[in-house]
């Protein structure tokens, strides 16, 4: 059957540029007809106009229909949902039919229908006429509609079957989404217009290569330029910091059409990326379409909050993964300002899992279908400005097919490069692209030492080439982690173009049970779990750390402190400073006492401090800022684009315990043990009272919920095969005088590992802890943490108030947005909500906190975090509703913890923020507020 041929459809018309015309046009969106069969082998009597689909459902167009009760979305990563036997396909075949009538306008002649995406494979007919077929789904199709319309009614019927020859090419890593998913339009359109405008020196050249008439460009003084002719004028460049567009007008003899036009050349010298004649540095993130209720039926809203999302946390670029994105898509990075790679939709990833044996991209009976693909997609978008770059697929293998698309591409466009990460010779690219690749192979690469390919020719075609990570850090869970010190590679070496992480947003899809939902919870027998959670946004678009974290990272401005000085560095690309306004901020012990404004140059460079007030001794903190000066496109004034800090004075650490006269500890009654106001244990040496309040411990814990990264580096197997999260704490002696002397021996069981712990309480108005921990054993992998948990009654904490880094979590190769203040927040809100529960909330480098009847202080400095779950209950769930409020709140004081890292896909942390089994002393106080 047709759904088994290798070409990509049949009746359709030449790819055209998405243009906006004066032409009339019908929006075919709204509520369709529809009937959903189990195969594909289905009578096709609905195609007549008459048909009686009274019994049938209303669907939306777009829409998916699995996310609209009829069958269920599905997720996987790598392997193919089907049976790997292209071109076939299996006898259950979920097959969806459409209907819609509409009335034609009076004296309407002629038109297109026009598809922008329909997942995967559609036959169309009018009025009972077939008009043809089509595949590749995010790519628009249009079919000649005037020899089948008629004055008045007209019905317009589609059969769309999720599975196809076309599916072995779309094993993108998503959900499985089928339907008629983007904009259906019936268009008296049919211009089609190509222009190349480039820049040099002040000067852009347009080349007008195609189009149905004159064009002209009134702003720039151009008019009637004819086809095949080209003007210089002097402009203003199109960069993705200063995205100026001029609009051109095409009039044609039926239509005028209008393009947005941006100046602006992408070139390669000496193996460095160059944007007008500089170079050019992604600071980006990849990006799939996906809305948590519509798939990939994204709102032209929500595509705008993505842009300006973006925007606002510093990020230059998007790689659209793995397919050409929604037109409307491109047109805001046009206006907005995105350097863009568009992606072909092309992926064969589950052949890797056979061995790459019959891997369309090296099946010649798939040529026609990846050039059909790559053809659509340039012709579609060839007059964006913001795309620069060409990209044949992803993870799709080699083969002679990437030759086919790129030759072509070549011809048909060679003012961007290409781009394709699967071939490690580069044999048909202009950059050499890696995923996931290691900071030290990062910087092998930036010093051009990579290891070398086996054909002499291509390596050192390669290692002439410029870098990109099409991939990295990736965003799953908590992390990433390493980012900052990627990016400072990526600015340390000129042949390295920097990288676009690993990904925009998490794919949870809403569920009335789980919040969001990830692979596995609507019944899949084959998925990948959340693996397709893995987001730099929360489903709902709300940032995660990682995106707080990026913003930073990514700044275009930075701030280096001198005595007196403050150095401002322009990290910009294309322009100067002049759009900023900068403050300068001074607190004390995280309360401000002055804010100053800042003069800096244009330029940046050196600057003089304002004379700073004096006031309130404690430890003292500058604040640089630089925000928006004027309201921009993407965000008002005031918007923060960059921050430093720099410390002016530090408060004195504890006085040494010799020098303090202490309160003696005493029997009480109940066999407790008793110190103002404070009680312990006799038998056990254990706090349980904490001025009036019950606690239970603090005492020594190793244990963290695992995070996505420590179960993908294999660390949660490691520490659960260690006894880490049951472990058992011996008594060996107490000792009681001015101090209160615990020693204890922590270990889990099965194992001779251990940790003797030594507790010295002393009380001096304040209660004193001062832990001393020593490992015992061969302890050779790293451990989750290090520090204690004390559990309180849950009313005994609402509200906590801390001075150290926030607002948000930080761990040790996480939180470099993380500033120095006083932060204030509930519990609740302490806890990032991430779609797959995991450790989450640590506050770092935190002096003081207080925490309902009590305040906790550390010398010089602590790890908190305060949750109303303990960690096993968080390192049970697996969704956010699982985690439920119990009667108490754990609050947990740390030394360290294991750095973060990105394995779940790439590195683990790097070997500085591995935390190993050493002697160790926390020292915090505990005093009533």
């Amino acid at each position: 059957m047709d759904l088994e041929t290798f070409s990509p459809g049949s009746g359709r018309l030449e790819p055209r540029a998405a243009l906006r015309s004066d032409a009339a046009a019908l929006d075919l969106n709204g509520t369709w007809r529809f009937r959903l069969s189990p195969v594909a082998d289905v009578p096709d009597d609905f195609i007549h106009p008459d048909y009686d689909d009274a019994a049938w459902d209303d669907l939306p167009v777009p829409s998916h229909w699995v996310l609209h009760g009829h069958g269920a979305p599905a997720y996987t990563n790598v392997v193919y949902p089907i049976p790997i036997d292209p071109p076939r396909v299996p006898d259950e075949n979920p097959t969806g039919d459409y209907r819609r009538a509409f009335d034609l306008p009076e004296g309407w002649t002629g038109g297109r229908l026009r598809f922008e995406g329909v997942d995967s494979f559609a036959r169309v007919w009018l009025n009972g006429h077939e008009l043809g077929f089509s595949t590749g789904s995010r790519l628009p199709v249009e079919y000649d509609a005037g020899p089948y319309l008629r004055p008045g009614r007209n019905v317009l019927a589609v059969r769309v079957h999720q599975w196809s020859a076309a599916t072995y090419l779309e094993d993108q890593d998503m959900w499985w989404l089928p339907g008629i998913f983007r904009d259906v339009t019936l268009t008296r359109s049919t211009a089609d217009v190509y222009v190349r405008a480039s820049y040099r020196d002040g000067r852009g050249t347009l080349s007008y290569l195609e189009g149905p008439g004159p064009l002209g460009v009134p702003e720039l003084g151009i008019d009637g330029l004819e086809p095949g002719a080209e003007v210089t004028v002097d402009v203003e460049p199109w960069t993705a910091e200063t995205p100026r567009l001029y609009e051109a007008v095409v009039r044609g003899p039926e239509e005028t059409v209008r393009l947005r036009v941006g100046f602006r050349t992408i070139s390669i010298e000496d193996g460095v990326l160059m944007a007008n004649g500089r170079p050019l540095l992604f600071k980006g993130v990849n990006r799939h379409e996906f809305h948590p209720e519509r798939g990939r039926a994204v709102p032209y809203e929500t595509m705008r909050e993505d842009v300006l999302l973006m925007k606002q946390h510093n990020v230059n670029a998007v790689r659209t993964s793995h397919y050409p994105p929604h037109p409307g898509f491109l047109d805001l990075c046009d206006e907005l300002g995105l350097w863009v790679i568009d992606e072909c939709d092309l992926e064969t990833h589950g052949f890797g899992e056979v061995g790459w044996r019959a891997n369309p991209t090296d099946d010649p009976r798939y040529a026609d279908a990846l050039l059909d693909r790559m053809r659509r997609m340039v012709e579609r978008d060839k007059n964006h400005p913001s795309v620069i770059m060409w990209s044949l697929g992803n993870e799709a293998g080699v083969g002679r097919n990437l030759a086919v698309m790129a030759d072509w591409a070549r011809e048909r466009d060679p003012s961007r490069p290409l781009h394709y990460e699967g071939d490690r010779s580069c044999a048909h690219t202009d950059v050499y692209s890696r995923m996931y690749a290691s900071h030290a192979e990062v910087e092998a690469i930036g010093r051009r030492e990579e290891d070398p390919l086996d054909d002499p020719e291509l390596d050192a075609r390669r290692r002439g080439m410029p870098f990109m990570q099409c991939e990295y850090a990736h965003a799953m869970g908590n992390g990433p982690g390493g980012l900052a010190e990627y990016q400072e590679l990526f600015e340390r070496y000129p042949r390295l173009a920097g990288g676009f992480i690993w990904e925009w947003i998490d794919h949870g899809l809403a569920h009335p049970a789980y919040e969001y939902a990830y692979g596995g919870d609507f019944g899949e027998p084959l998925h990948d779990g959340n693996f397709v959670v893995d987001g730099l946004v929360f489903p709902d678009r709300t940032p995660s750390p990682g995106l707080i974290d990026l913003k930073k990272v990514f700044e275009p401005v930075r701030f280096e402190f001198g005595d007196g000085v403050v150095r401002v560095v322009n990290h910009y690309g294309f322009t100067d400073l002049s759009h900023l306004r900068f403050t300068a901020t001074v607190q004390v012990e995280g309360e401000s006492l002055a804010e100053l404004p800042l003069d800096v140059p244009a330029a940046g460079g050196e600057c003089k401090l304002p004379e700073l007030p004096e006031g309130p001794v404690g430890e003292r903190w500058l604040t640089v800022r630089a925000v928006l000066a004027e309201d921009l496109p993407w965000a008002p004034a005031g918007h923060e684009v960059a921050w430093g800090q720099a410390l002016l004075a530090r408060t004195e650490p504890w006085e040494h315990v010799a020098t303090v006269a202490f309160n003696p500890v005493t029997p009480g009654e109940g066999g407790e043990l008793v110190v103002g106001g404070c009680a312990f244990d006799a038998a056990t040496g254990r706090l349980v009272r904490l001025f009036g309040t019950e606690v239970d411990g603090p005492r020594l814990d190793l244990w963290r919920a695992p995070t996505d990264n420590d179960r993908a580096a294999g660390l949660e197997e490691r520490w659960r095969g260690l006894g880490l999260h049951r472990l058992t704490h011996r008594v060996d002696d107490i000792s009681v005088g001015d101090e209160l002397v615990v020693r204890t021996r922590v270990a889990p069981a099965a194992t001779d590992l251990g940790m003797v712990a030594t507790y010295r309480w002393t009380f001096d108005g304040g209660l004193r802890l001062l832990l001393d921990i020593e490992p015992e054993g061969n302890w050779r992998d790293p451990i989750p943490r290090l520090g204690v948990t004390m559990s309180l009654p849950g009313p005994a904490v609402d509200q906590v108030t801390w001075f150290g880094l926030g607002p948000g979590e930080a761990y040790p190769d996480t939180g470099m947005a993380a500033r120095m203040g006083r932060w204030s927040a509930t519990v609740e809100s302490m806890q990032t909500p991430y779609v797959y529960p995991q450790e989450n909330g640590h506050r770092a480098d935190v002096r003081w906190a207080e925490l309902g009847g009590f305040r906790v202080s550390g010398e010089p400095v602590f790890g908190l975090t305060v949750r109303r779950w303990s960690a096993l209950e968080l390192a049970a769930a697996r969704h956010r509703p699982d985690l439920v409020a119990g009667e108490r709140v754990y609050v947990h004081l740390d030394l360290a913890h294991q750095g973060i890292g990105t394995a779940t896909c790439g590195p683990g942390p790097l070997p500085a923020y591995d935390l190993m089994a050493r002697r160790a002393t926390l020292r915090v106080r505990f005093d009533q507020p």
